[in-house]
């Protein structure tokens, strides 16, 4: 069941109209319905031909309807960052949720005990034995909730020190009888956007190594992980030649924003997924020589990861500018005019879907749905 939006109110009677995309209101979140289709086709044909489980990160899109195309097409379940991205997807109707980040609080243990009686499966992970000890208790009544030990890559976020902490916890977990061994989860964030292939693949490598002494550690212990999750999509390849995980936690590949798009994922070969995720603006002034004003600025980008590109619209020269809250500059020799439709890509996919309430799903220039993001907001 989709909530309300104020896009569906401004837009739902768009749907299906040739031309449709031209009359959206700006900023709009487009979705490219047939290369976000292609994506998802491609990856979970990667996931089968080398025998990984497939278990997409939400925390990309936060939206039931991509999780329903993503399970279809093969996913077993979804990750999700936070809590309230699980309560929200689970609500519409989503299983097979992990849970990549610990829960510590009581009223999160809370929360999370009562999600795990309301879905078929729920895993989350823990790093500290009091954590375990707090899940065990919370659980009890209810089905076992399944635990992995995560282990630290070497940031420092989260996660175990070392491998004999990383047997001591899974022996925590396996040793309650409220709760049941995942196995364990092990995620090289730090290495995804690494642009060029061979130092990536050398980066991966060797946090690779350390993880395979956790699993050796745990597996003379008699705690061989049944599951090894994690990797992205800036790993994706390099993961699956090394074998070591089990299970891949992917997100952007549906989007390919442009952090993974200056990234080589593939040792020099074509692109293996396509941009899906876009930006339309309007121009509302072209008062000045050079340079014209779109409604979109830092309220319609993330802006970590600097300035969004330009892919139609403006001169091929064109470059973007933030010039405020609301607007930002297009620059260049050959620029539209006023009310003009300027396409942008997106520099960090995750916190630029968080500043909208639906993605726009366009088909050529016809706008097919209107998918609501579900968990928007969602980061508690």
């Amino acid at each position: 069941m989709h909530r309300d939006t104020a896009s569906q109110r401004l837009h739902g009677d768009l749907i299906g109209q040739p031309g449709s995309r031209d009359r959206l209101n700006t900023p709009a979140l487009i979705l490219d319905a047939d290369a976000f289709a292609r994506n998802v086709a491609r990856m979970a044909d990667f996931a089968r031909r080398h025998g990984l489980i497939l278990r997409p990160h939400a925390k990309s899109h936060k939206s039931a309807d991509i999780a329903r195309a993503q399970l279809a097409s093969g996913a077993v379940g979804l990750c999700c960052a936070k809590l309230g991205e699980a309560e929200a997807l689970a609500a519409e109707g989503i299983d097979g949720l992990h849970l990549t980040s610990p829960v510590v609080t009581p009223p999160g243990i809370a929360r999370l005990a009562a999600l795990a009686r309301r879905i078929a499966a729920l895993s989350i992970v823990a790093d500290h034995p009091d954590v375990v000890d707090a899940l065990a208790v919370a659980a009890q009544g209810g089905p076992p909730l399944t635990v992995f030990v995560d282990i630290d890559p070497g940031i420092h976020r989260t996660g175990v020190a070392s491998p004999q902490e990383a047997v001591a916890l899974a022996r925590r977990i396996a040793d309650h009888p409220s709760l049941r061994y995942g196995g364990v989860q092990f995620y090289c964030g730090a290495q995804q956007h690494i642009q060029d292939f061979a130092e990536r693949r050398a980066a991966i490598v060797e946090r690779t190594d350390y993880l395979s002494t956790c699993l050796a550690a745990l597996t003379a212990a008699d705690l061989a992980p049944a599951i090894v999750t994690g990797g992205g999509t800036g790993s994706h390849v390099i993961d699956a030649e090394l074998g070591v995980l089990t299970e891949l936690q992917v997100g952007s590949y549906i989007f390919m924003d442009r952090e993974y798009s200056d990234c080589d994922l593939g040792d020099g070969g074509a692109k293996p997924f396509e941009t899906a995720l876009l930006v339309d603006a309007g121009v509302i002034s072209a008062n000045a020589p050079g340079l014209v004003t779109i409604d979109a600025g830092l309220k319609a980008f993330a802006t970590d990861t600097g300035p969004p590109a330009i892919l139609a619209g403006a001169g091929e020269s064109a470059r973007y500018r933030f010039m405020g809250d609301e607007h930002g500059a297009v620059i260049g020799p050959d620029l539209p005019g006023i009310g003009a439709r300027i396409t942008l890509g997106t520099p960090h996919c995750d916190p630029t879907v968080n500043l909208y309430d639906a993605y726009h799903v366009i088909r050529g220039d016809v706008l097919t749905a209107i998918w609501p993001v579900t968990a928007r907001g969602r980061s508690a």
